[in-house]
């Protein structure tokens, strides 16, 4: 009874200290994801928001952290338990020094000072490299430290280290979603940033406190050759660099899996600014969550790298079989509400669902919480608890020595990361360009069916052929079920297949639906309706009245092409030499050229025949950033402040660089839907009219006279009539009244504002 006790009470302390491990890696996995957000958001600022930016990255966030883990794991080994933790310590204080520094660098350097270096795309993917190596390497060397500084038993590797990795992916799923939901939206990117230093810091205190209570973590470790090691386990003829390769390929199609659920569920929530975060929010939760409910039961498997690659099946399989059947079932109306959502030209109103949150109004919140938690929950969440619940059995596979445990963890990891970035660089830049988001599900599963090579070689007897056959035939089965991309495109529309035009690219997705109850077409980017054809509306105006209020608009750039409503209109002058349309989603071209094919409309056809007009797919800050004329006229097309990105667009920074590129008496243009946009742009012009929610501003004044404007219609007349437009009619209400004026005096009292740092219109935070 007395030794009972004793070993009880010996074992509680560890008890409690292997739980503030996990709380303490946890804070890790927090911090880590909210630098990842808050440092991709940064810096796009340098080298644009387009996919080719995005995916350098997110590949060089990648590359620092697989460095990171196989120079952890060597590490690891050669330190021992506790001067692992120490070094662990070490590396968080300095994730959280850098986290504090990271806005100098990336944005009041890189982006302020040195925006030459993003013009050269070598340069520019160096420099990139360069700046995020230090804190993901040191971010990398995290989980192999901690797994050595713990694990005193081989036989134990696996909980141990499937539950580190459980509670720090648990971690980065709340860094994601807190950062989206609550810290950028009331705080801004720099307090978030604080916070996430916060978390290195407690973190690291958590690892000291650890370190200095624990009287056992220089134990030794049972030698590798003992009866409790790892003889239980039915051992593999496969050798340690063939799990290697075969989680470089799992990581690969993860990734490749990510990128397509990300563009599924941006069309299916219509991309506004909480998407990304949301659904990374989810998928990071399923890995988590799997993780650690494998290290509760690795210990129960004798076949655990068999175990594995059945679950890396299981996941391919399901994230076919639940985005055909969730095709399937939208197609015959069901349900009701999200299918007539899905076939609205407008976004979810997310800033009400928000008021109703903090109101406790839940019962309206049936669409908000089906959009963002249960579709993503459905099609994401099972295959990453899949993905996170094989980890503990891989590790369980491999390690069969304590004194390589931690290069052993360091290299699957890095191996795994390898193959995220391949992933990554070929889904976003060939895969779904060449082949659509459709056929690139169909490629991903058949790509795993790789793994019954692996499977044959470590099953025996009959059960080989059983499970080797059986995996590849259903693999075949559901390759099959993946619906053809315009099935898929047509439905996450509301539509039918015959009934739209659809095309995609590694930047976006781009849908043509004609309209129900008109002749108009309506223009889709991701899954959000953005114009019409034919045109006369407010994208018209937008183009036309500032084109015509200039005295001489000779070079004129628009950001965003949209239906090419803007570029049309604002192209009517005959002074005008030549327009820059400068479009992010390169897609959005492909589908406006075939429209013009199937149903020629002459303003559609101006915009893509027309020398004048020059189309150019890029991120259009970055364009503006970089360019070498200045124009007469520099105006965004109408972008709902609420979507993804649209807050470098609104920001006071931005129109601070509208006001630097504009030629002396020249103009910029944008559209106002918010008092916060209007006070905003009206805190950089100096000169400013507002006509109805359309705002010119200059840095001299700007002479409105409505008969002077009114004879250049005469002019233009047969431009516009050419397209079906009245333009003296649809222009007449804003010369009826003078628009409002705004002077110098009036900038220096604007001061709730949108910064590059601090979007607040983007997250819906109220005036």
């Amino acid at each position: 009874m007395g030794s009972g006790r004793r070993a009880s009470q010996e074992e509680q302390p560890h008890a409690t200290l292997y739980f503030l491990a996990l709380l303490a890696f946890y804070l890790s996995g927090f911090a880590a994801v909210l630098y990842q957000v808050i440092w991709q958001r940064l810096l796009t600022f340098f080298s644009g928001a387009d996919i080719y930016s995005i995916t350098i990255i997110v590949a060089a966030f990648m590359a620092g952290l697989g460095l990171g883990n196989v120079a952890g794991g060597r590490l690891a080994d050669r330190l021992g338990p506790r001067s692992s933790l120490t070094a662990f310590a070490i590396a968080e204080i300095s994730i959280g020094v850098f986290g504090l520094l990271s806005r100098f660098l990336f944005y009041d350097v890189l982006y302020s000072r040195l925006p030459q270096l993003g013009e050269n795309a070598v340069v520019a993917t160096l420099v990139l490299f360069a700046s995020l190596l230090i804190p993901t390497f040191l971010m990398g060397v995290s989980l192999p430290l901690l797994s050595r500084a713990l694990t005193h038993h081989v036989a134990e590797a696996g909980r141990i280290i499937g539950s580190l990795y459980g509670w720090n992916t648990l971690g980065a799923a709340t860094g994601a979603f807190a950062t989206t939901w609550i810290l950028v939206p009331n705080i801004g990117l720099q307090g978030a940033l604080l916070c996430g230093a916060a978390a290195n810091m407690l973190c690291a205190m958590g690892a000291v406190a650890i370190s200095r209570k624990d009287n056992a973590i220089e134990a030794t470790s049972t030698p590798a050759d003992a009866p409790d090691d790892v003889s239980s386990i039915e051992l593999t003829a496969l050798p340690f660099t063939s799990w290697i390769l075969i989680y470089a390929l799992t990581g690969l199609i993860a990734l490749g899996f990510e990128i397509a659920w990300f563009r599924l569920l941006g069309a299916v929530q219509k991309s506004t600014a909480f998407t990304f975060g949301t659904v990374l929010a989810v998928y990071l939760a399923g890995l988590g969550l799997g993780g650690a409910i494998g290290s509760r039961f690795v210990h129960r498997s004798r076949a655990p790298g068999r175990t594995f690659l059945l679950l890396q099946f299981a996941l391919t399989w399901y994230a076919a079989i639940s985005i055909a059947i969730s095709i399937s079932a939208i197609g015959r109306g069901v349900p009701v509400r999200l299918v007539t959502y899905l076939s609205e030209y407008e976004p979810y109103y997310v800033y009400g669902a928000v008021l109703a949150l903090k109101n406790g109004e839940f019962a309206s919140l049936g669409g908000f919480f089906l959009l963002y938690l249960g579709i993503p929950a459905l099609i994401v969440g099972p295959p990453t608890l899949l993905m996170g619940f094989s980890f503990p059995f891989l590790q369980r596979a491999c390690q069969s020595n304590l004194q390589l445990l931690g290069r052993r963890v360091g290299a699957l990891l890095s191996a795994n990361i390898t193959g995220s970035v391949i992933g990554t660089t070929i889904t976003g830049w060939w895969l779904l360009p060449e082949f659509g988001t459709a056929s690139t599900l169909r490629i991903l599963v058949i790509m795993g069916a790789l793994l019954a090579i692996p499977l044959w070689q470590i099953s025996r007897g009959a059960s080989r052929i059983l499970l080797t056959a059986g995996a590849l035939a259903i693999t075949a089965i559901v390759s099959s079920s993946v619906p053809d991309g315009a099935t898929l495109w047509a439905r996450l529309h509301g539509a039918a297949p015959y009934t739209v035009i659809a095309a995609e690219d590694g930047s976006g997705v781009s849908v043509l639906k004609p309209s129900t109850t008109s002749r108009d077409t309506a223009v889709f980017v991701n899954g959000i309706g953005q114009s019409w054809i034919p045109y006369g509306g407010i994208h018209t105006v937008l183009g036309a009245l500032p084109a015509l209020l200039h005295p001489d608009p000779k070079n004129i750039i628009i950001i965003g092409l949209g239906s090419g409503d803007t570029a049309f209109a604002a192209a009517g002058r005959a002074e005008t030499s030549r327009v820059t349309c400068v479009e992010i989603i390169g897609a959005q071209l492909t589908t406006l050229r075939r429209q013009a094919e199937i149903q020629p409309y002459p303003g559609l056809t101006r915009v893509l025949t027309d020398t004048r007009i020059e189309h150019v797919t890029g991120d259009g800050r970055a364009y503006v950033l970089r360019s070498e004329p200045r124009f007469d006229i520099i105006e965004m097309d109408a972008l709902r402040p609420t979507s993804a990105y649209a807050g470098n667009l609104y920001s006071q920074e931005y129109f601070d660089l509208l006001r630097r590129r504009l030629k002396p008496g020249g103009y910029a243009v944008t559209w106002a839907p918010t008092p916060r946009i209007r006070d905003t742009f009206v805190s950089v012009f100096p000169h400013a009219l507002l006509f109805g929610d359309i705002l010119v501003g200059s840095a001299e004044p700007i002479a409105f006279d409505p008969n002077v404007i009114r004879e250049r219609i005469g002019a233009v007349r047969d431009y516009y009539s050419e397209a079906g437009i009245d333009i003296m009619g649809l222009v007449a209400p804003y010369l009826a009244a003078e628009p409002r004026r705004f002077g110098p005096g009036d900038a220096r009292r604007m001061t709730d504002l949108n910064t590059d740092l601090f979007p607040r219109d983007e997250f819906s935070l109220p005036e």
